[in-house]
């Protein structure tokens, strides 16, 4: 009884004891501040983080990943196509890849593909 009640303490005791010690010790000091503020080639940065940025771009770059992991997963199938020739691995690339060109024609069709307007 003596035992499990001690276990049962220092269960409590020996985290309480590390989270008050890691806060003692993560206190941050005047020095810190020079650490936390924005590194940008040594020097301080001459304009906010937090400029306006191309959606066109970003919309383009989403695009080149989505596209990329695609062709990720196409590689496999053509490998794999000397194997297996069933008619359900058949159907299920051609569901793939008809995914594939209606959602690149749906992207076309709303301009998301022409960079200058």
């Amino acid at each position: 009884m003596f035992i499990t009640m001690m276990m049962m303490v220092l269960s409590f005791l020996i985290p309480i004891i590390m989270m008050i010690m890691c806060t003692l010790i993560s206190k941050t000091s005047k020095k810190d501040r020079e650490k936390m503020s924005p590194f940008e080639c040594g020097f301080d940065p001459k304009s906010s983080a937090r400029t306006p940025f191309s959606i066109q771009f970003f919309l383009i770059a989403v695009l080149f990943l989505i596209f990329d992991i695609e062709i990720a997963i196409l590689l496999p199938i053509i490998l794999t196509m000397k194997w297996t020739m069933n008619k359900m691995w058949m159907l299920t690339i051609m569901m793939f890849l008809i995914t594939l060109i209606i959602g690149l024609y749906h992207e076309w069709k709303n301009g998301v593909l022409e960079w200058a307007k």
